[in-house]
């Protein structure tokens, strides 16, 4: 089963919990081997990728664009370098810098190489292009189940 993982940024600490918890059961529920994709930026991406890692999983990397780490948040760099030091496969959209459109495109590669995608999504449009809202329609247009995971009652 190749799960691929994309979701919002920036949640709160109660919120990040939750969350945590619905990735870890969703993990939980998976028989055989999983391999995750992730773009591992700050977040559900990083944390569904260390949970993977943590139980033996394997993990591959999209890489959105050449600049993309630069436009992590400083404190997310050491994480992102050592869980792209773990990466199985590292995959790259050849473009350079770290906009809207490199993000959906990372995304489309995540899209295309997932049995499933895994959404921690809240349920509302996106805030800008490429945003999770986009990837999940992007996941339906293109027939990859996507499975919303998002706490009842959460906001953002």
């Amino acid at each position: 089963m190749r799960i691929g993982i994309t979701g919002h940024r920036g949640l709160d600490e109660d919120v990040e919990r939750q969350v945590r918890q619905l990735l870890a059961a969703a993990l939980d529920e998976q028989r055989g081997s999983v391999t995750g994709i992730s773009c591992i930026a700050d977040g559900p991406d990083a944390w569904f990728a260390e949970m993977l890692l943590d139980r033996g999983g394997a993990f591959e990397a999209v890489i959105p664009a050449e600049e993309y780490r630069d436009s992590l948040p400083a404190d997310h760099h050491p994480l992102y370098d050592r869980l792209l030091e773990r990466a199985s496969e590292v995959h790259h959209t050849g473009m350079t810098a770290s906009d809207s459109a490199a993000h959906m495109a990372g995304s489309e590669v995540l899209v295309g190489l997932a049995d499933l995608v895994l959404a921690v999504w809240d349920g509302l449009p996106a805030r800008g292009y490429g945003g999770t809202a986009d990837v999940v329609g992007y996941a339906e247009r293109r027939g990859v189940p996507v499975r919303v995971l998002w706490p009842d009652g959460a906001s953002r």
